[in-house]
């Protein structure tokens, strides 16, 4: 179970809105949130399943792990649960920012542009506001009404905003590394030699994704220098779906996981694995999502 598990997070992480390196790209690549969201969900659901529970049939038996994992211990229960919120509520919790975002790119589609009712439709269908909608709601879903009071619940909050620390410097630095490669003139050096062979926008994207990922271990990093390097030229270029340029974009940005990648070594000593193991399976996962994604995208592009 742990693969397909991982190979959804991932698919998640490199392709599908709101994640902040995605949000990133489809500004750079001035793109629709709401078709960025649908055309990833339409590429992301066949990526995991292909890079998760197809792979993991295959490669799950040809790998011996200990009987005994230290740290999964620690997750295991030692107390009776408390009551935990229902499955349908906990989904339409997680899944109402995504149904407001798609609203949000449909809006011009199933209202009259300029309406009240299609302002509306744009107004809760920006991210931001979907975001802050479903954070409001997880307060009565998830706090309120399991019985947590307004004092649990700021604190719940206050914790959730540690982590978010390391993601902005993350995207600071993709955005800083790519002001230096930009004018250093590096990128135009690059982005000529990529015209020089008449690369298309879309494997442009996938490529310096890609270069970054395995130089710098980071798919945040990598998806958001590799979409301020893009960006430019697919523009230049007049490229009709930018969306789609996001999605070749976070699909090169996960490619080729390994040992200068933090998630590497997470995978490892969560799953008790050898480093060799660990590029059996979580490396060789990665790259089928960067490899598969990227197919089902070229393939999109040729349909629209």
């Amino acid at each position: 179970f742990g693969l397909p598990m991982v190979a959804g997070l991932s698919v998640v992480h490199a392709l599908v809105p709101p994640h902040p390196a995605a949000m990133l790209a489809v500004q750079a690549y001035q793109a629709s949130v709401g078709q960025t969201l649908f055309y990833a969900i339409l590429i992301g659901i066949p990526t995991a399943i292909i890079a998760g529970p197809v792979y993991a049939k295959f490669i799950v038996p040809r790998i011996h792990l200990p009987a005994e994992n230290p740290l999964a211990k620690q997750f295991l229960d030692r107390e009776p649960r408390a009551k935990l919120p229902s499955f349908g509520l906990t989904m339409a919790t997680i899944l109402l920012p995504v149904v407001l975002m798609l609203l949000g790119g449909w809006a011009n589609l199933i209202s009259t542009p300029g309406s009240a009712f299609n302002g509306f439709l744009l107004f809760i269908g920006n991210s931001v506001i979907a975001l802050l909608l479903a954070t409001l709601l997880s307060f009565w879903t998830l706090g309120i009404a399991q019985g947590f009071n307004r004092d649990s619940i700021l604190k719940f909050t206050n914790e959730c905003l540690a982590p978010t620390a390391s993601i902005t410097l993350l995207v600071g630095a993709g955005g800083g590394l790519n002001r230096i490669l930009v004018d250093s003139g590096v990128t135009n050096q690059i982005v000529g030699l990529a015209q020089d062979f008449h690369l298309s926008p879309l494997l442009m994207g996938w490529l310096f994704a890609a270069l970054m990922r395995v130089a710098t271990g980071s798919a945040t990093v990598a998806m958001t220098t590799a979409s301020g390097i893009v960006a430019p030229v697919a523009m230049g270029l007049g490229y009709p779906h930018p969306e789609l340029l996001v999605l070749a974009t976070g699909a090169g940005s996960v490619i080729f996981s390994h040992v200068n990648d933090g998630g590497f070594w997470l995978i490892k000593e969560y799953f008790n694995m050898t480093v060799t193991q660990t590029f059996k399976t979580w490396t060789v996962l990665e790259t089928l999502i960067s490899i598969v994604a990227f197919a089902l995208t070229l393939g999109l592009a040729q349909v629209l």
